[in-house]
């Protein structure tokens, strides 16, 4: 039986990643984190790449089941899916991401899948502004790309919560008081 949760974060560039996962990090005790950024590699062979590092990691994560560490996670394989399904890929991903998630939902955590969305799409304008952030070149987004991310991050929810139900899936609009939504993330995890 679980003693520990997993929980990842995914959204859209410029939807808080970075900010919730810091902090749920530091407020579930006994926590680590950790950031992916899956591979730049967009051509079929990235497809290889990506799959042998996303099996690597879930055997990774059965080998943590019941030590009574929680992990967050800020992006997984599921961006990999996302990216996929915008075509910013030159190839699929679908038949690997459902054979990963299948795997996910069986490891023994209390598993959390956190989709960050602006209500207000218009509102990734100013979030990408990224001030006071190191910007990596081939890192930058366009608010437009940032809303049709978001579009298919809030669906890819929607079907893991139908398929899923042992994964708790919870949508959280992200663009009011911090103060707000770490009060959101703290009744609907349970910690």
């Amino acid at each position: 039986m679980a003693n520990s949760k997993l929980i990842v974060v995914e959204g859209a560039q410029g939807a808080g990643k970075t900010t919730i996962t810091d902090y749920l990090r530091y407020a579930i005790p006994y926590t680590n984190l950790y950031r992916l950024s899956g591979t730049a590699d967009s051509s079929p062979s990235g497809r290889k790449k990506s799959e042998t590092m996303y099996k690597d990691l879930l055997n990774y994560l059965k080998h943590l089941e019941n030590l009574s560490i929680n992990l967050v996670f800020d992006r997984t394989f599921f961006t990999e899916e996302n990216y996929c399904r915008l075509k910013y890929k030159e190839y699929s991903f679908t038949d690997i991401y459902n054979e990963l998630l299948n795997q996910f939902s069986k490891l023994d955590f209390d598993i959390y899948y956190i989709t960050l969305y602006l209500k207000d799409e218009s509102l990734y304008s100013k979030r990408l502004e990224r001030k006071n952030k190191a910007v990596i070149e081939y890192a930058k987004f366009e608010a437009e790309k940032s809303a049709m991310q978001q579009r298919v991050y809030l669906e890819m929810s929607d079907e893991i919560e139908r398929q899923y139900p042992n994964i708790h899936c919870f949508k959280i609009e992200n663009s009011k008081d911090l103060d707000l939504t770490k009060q959101e993330l703290k009744e609907k995890i349970g910690f």
